[in-house]
Formats: structure tokens, sequence, C-alpha cells
């Protein structure tokens, strides 16, 4: 395992965060949740910024606050609020690159920049919300990392620029061994880049799943009043009262369909699911 967070707790005076996770190689694993879920918390304590209360956290098979220098080159990240200086042009930033990376490749890095047209002699200041964004994802990926920790990669970006750094990052998992935890809360970016997702919500991990079973196996049984009342509850996760009866989440949708003739259920995407987990009621 590339990350392992090990029944581990994290309290504060107004908050407590309780994790059990794993992030294998080869895989690119979603972090979903509201502001202030614990997802910035969940970053820290894998980059052994911050020291769990209880439990263990280890990163590239070694405890993560034990991580040496070298170890933590092999870790590319991008946060909303960190960064270079943006009176720096991208030529300085090479140069900076080159002294804080043992295998920093200046190539490919200038590479990536040509191709997203991403200015080297420009200061930073004059760029474009989503030339900032390409640049600090070209620069996680730019010195050898095994695994990368994005917070929020492609929040506030168009169309177009979110599909440029999705692709830099499935190209970036070409190479077999690495792994990206990436947060968003863009559902679309969840559904068809993430093999799974993990859900905070309150602390806790309320959902792990794979992507591809959220949309294969998933979905929600509408149903009048009357019907509920006689329906087999096992497979439900959460329901919500609506005008016409309820809306029940499942992860069996196949077993409703092949034991309620008739029924009605539809498909729902990433974002409708972890709507129903946050807000829908437990049975």
């Amino acid at each position: 395992m590339l990350v392992q967070l090990d029944h581990v707790k994290k309290i504060y005076d107004d908050f407590a965060l309780e994790l059990n996770m794993q992030i294998p190689e080869n895989c690119v694993t979603g972090l979903i949740g509201a502001n202030g879920a614990g997802k910035s918390t969940a970053f820290k304590l894998m980059l052994g910024l911050i020291r769990p209360d209880y439990g263990t956290v280890n990163v590239l098979d070694r405890k993560a606050s034990d991580m040496t220098v070298m170890e933590k080159e092999k870790i590319g990240t991008v946060f909303s609020d960190s960064g270079f200086s943006e009176y720096l042009t991208v030529q300085q930033v090479i140069h900076i690159m080159k002294n804080f990376y043992t295998d920093f490749n200046e190539n490919l890095f200038q590479k990536q920049c040509e191709k997203l047209e991403i200015p080297l002699k420009k200061q930073i200041k004059e760029f474009s919300t989503g030339m900032k964004a390409k640049l600090k994802v070209i620069l996680a990926i730019s010195h050898d990392s095994k695994l990368l920790i994005l917070d929020e990669p492609t929040a506030g970006l168009d169309v177009i620029a979110r599909e440029e750094i999705l692709n830099l990052l499935r190209d970036y998992m070409d190479t077999p061994g690495r792994s990206i935890v990436i947060s968003s809360h863009i559902s679309g970016d969840l559904e068809h880049f993430c093999d799974d997702v993990y859900m905070i919500h309150n602390g806790k991990i309320v959902l792990h799943e794979e992507t591809d079973r959220i949309l294969d196996e998933y979905g929600f049984i509408k149903v009048p009043e009357q019907e509920f009342a006689k329906l087999d509850k096992e497979y439900i996760l959460r329901i919500k009262k609506e005008n016409f009866g309820y809306s029940c989440l499942t992860d069996q949708k196949n077993y409703y369909l092949e034991n309620y003739p008739g029924i009605v259920i539809e498909k729902g995407s990433v974002d409708e699911v972890i709507t129903m987990m946050v807000k829908g009621e437990s049975i």
C-alpha cells in the first residue's frame, strides 16, 4: 500500500476525524465531502504535517511523520493556498525546482508547459486561473513522484482547463506503481477519473466504494407509500420522503429489479448518491 491510515483519530476542540483508508498502487482515489468534513486534515496526516492522536499513518512503507527528505520528494502535492510567489517567472521556478528535487525532470516540465501554453518568461501573476492550476499540476508530476495528493486541482476551472488537467493526470498514471489521492466537488471528475471514492461526513467515512460499482449497482427506488411498506429494506442505504412516496438509495438495484417486477429504479450519479448519503434518513 502506498498509503494506509489504520484506525486513525485526530481530535480538536470542536472536531474529531476518524479514518481507515488504504491507497494501493495504480489507483486513483477520490476524497469527497463538504468543507469542514475533514479532507484537508486527512491530507495533512498523509504528509506528516500533523500527527494522529490514535492509530498509525504509513506512506510509501514508512510512518508518515518519519519520512526522510528523499522519501518526501516522491510525493507531489497541489493545494489551493500554496505555491510559488506570483512575482516569479516559470523560468525562475525551474531553477528553484532543480535545487529542491533531485529527480526534477526539466525536459518533461518544459515540454508540458509548451503543450499547455504556459509561458516561461512571464510572471505567474499574469497567468489566468486555468494557467496557474495547470502549472501546479505540471510541477507536481515533474519530479518522479510515486504519489500525488491533490486538493481541488480543478476547482473554478472551465471544462477545457479541467479536461487538460485530467489528461495530464491520466498520462501520469500510465507509469505503473503510481497513485493519486484527489479531492473534488465536481462529480463528473470523480465518475470518469477515480477508481474508488471515500466520502467523509462530520469527520467519519460514511461511504467507500469503487466508482464503477456506484454507477452500475447503486440506484434510486421510487415507490408510493403503500409499496414502500411492503419493500424488503435489507439493501436500502438511505430513504427520503417525497410527494409521491419514498425515494430509496440501494447498492443492490438488480435484487429489486428481479424481485419486484415493474418497480421504478433510476440510475444515480456519484453526486446524487453522495447527496442522499448525507441528507437521506437511515432505515
